[in-house]
């Protein structure tokens, strides 16, 4: 059998393990399925896709940037498209700083909601058009392309003491993060796969300098665990004492644009950005991962894993059936 459907078999397997036996009771994605647009809006994944391959094309940072967009809906409320919401009063999960600073995607988001309203008006939700989006920034980044379920109505709440409160900041500790995902009912096996999504993209130095290279856990110093070699590096284009610095940093620095497995290998290196990636290595568990990926041949077992990984986040406090609306478009003001 070729890799390739070998592959696509064990993702789908993956899925389909991730999904409910039927009649049992799903709190957390009871309403989702995929394919839900097979009848209401056939052509939706497909203009998702095609819209994304002019989005990266022009732009390749706005993959990754559409990636972290839905990670940031998904913790703050559920997998709701709230993320989208504005506020005039600067109160919206998208006004919350350090928090949501640098979010982008934002106008992208609202480009393919504009192809799907021209396709089939108010049928597919914002909410679903972020997570199609995130896993077509990973699949034109040569990384998995997995079912993904659909299904979820967009949240008409979006508040930024939420997003203060519900999204790990970028110095967390193990003990911290584990505790972040297992109150949104995702596993340590869910934290370390998904952290591998930090193998594209570029983080600000604001995000990271401070406490990776100069004031490490108040003390004024380097993060001990940081490679002595590449500190250096980072220090050339991070600015010290400015905390407004917007110099971006790619992630992964030998391929910031291939989703692969360098991310798990830089983190085995003590060569990544945030102390919450490094923090990987703090925790059994996660630490046994992190080094069988940066040892893998292939990405097989990571592609499977992240996409059950994907579906799980997915699943998280979903507004579905009667609940929440449809909105023609996705950055409405909430107030």
């Amino acid at each position: 059998m070729a890799l390739d459907v070998l592959l696509r078999l064990l993702i789908l397997a993956a899925v389909a393990s991730a999904m409910p036996m039927p009649g049992a009771a799903d709190p957390a994605g009871a309403g989702l399925a995929i394919g839900f647009y097979d009848k209401t809006c056939p052509k939706a994944e497909e203009l998702v896709l095609e819209e994304m391959r002019d989005i990266v094309h022009e732009d390749r940072t706005l993959g990754p940037a559409l990636l972290r967009l839905l990670f940031h809906d998904c913790f703050v409320r559920g997998c709701d498209g709230s993320i989208m919401l504005k506020s005039r009063s600067k109160k919206g999960e998208r006004d919350a700083k350090p928090m949501s600073y640098s979010l982008r995607g934002f106008h992208e988001v609202e480009r393919i909601k504009a192809k799907l309203e021209d396709e089939c008006p108010l049928t597919v939700s914002c909410a679903d058009i972020i997570i199609m989006a995130a896993r077509d920034a990973v699949y034109l980044t040569n990384g998995p392309r997995f079912p993904v379920e659909t299904g979820r109505r967009d949240g008409k709440v979006s508040s930024c003491v939420d997003a203060e409160n519900d999204l790990a900041p970028p110095n967390a500790n193990i003990v911290d993060l584990k505790t972040y995902f297992s109150v949104k009912n995702l596993s340590w096996k869910d934290l370390v796969v998904l952290s591998g999504s930090h193998t594209i993209g570029r983080a600000q130095c604001n995000a990271f300098a401070p406490d990776r290279l100069y004031n490490n856990s108040g003390k004024g110093v380097q993060d001990p665990t940081l490679d002595k070699a590449y500190a250096p590096e980072l220090r050339e284009r991070c600015e010290p004492g400015n905390e407004k610095d917007e110099t971006r940093v790619d992630m992964d620095p030998k391929s910031p644009y291939e989703f692969d497995l360098s991310y798990y290998r830089d983190v085995l290196s003590n060569r990544t950005l945030f102390v919450s990636d490094q923090a990987l290595l703090d925790d059994k568990l996660t630490r046994d991962y992190v080094a069988r990926m940066a040892a893998a041949e292939s990405t097989e077992e990571y592609f499977h894993d992240y996409a059950a990984a994907m579906i799980n986040m997915g699943r998280m406090e979903v507004l579905t059936g009667d609940n929440g609306e449809i909105r023609k478009i996705c950055s409405a003001y909430v107030d």
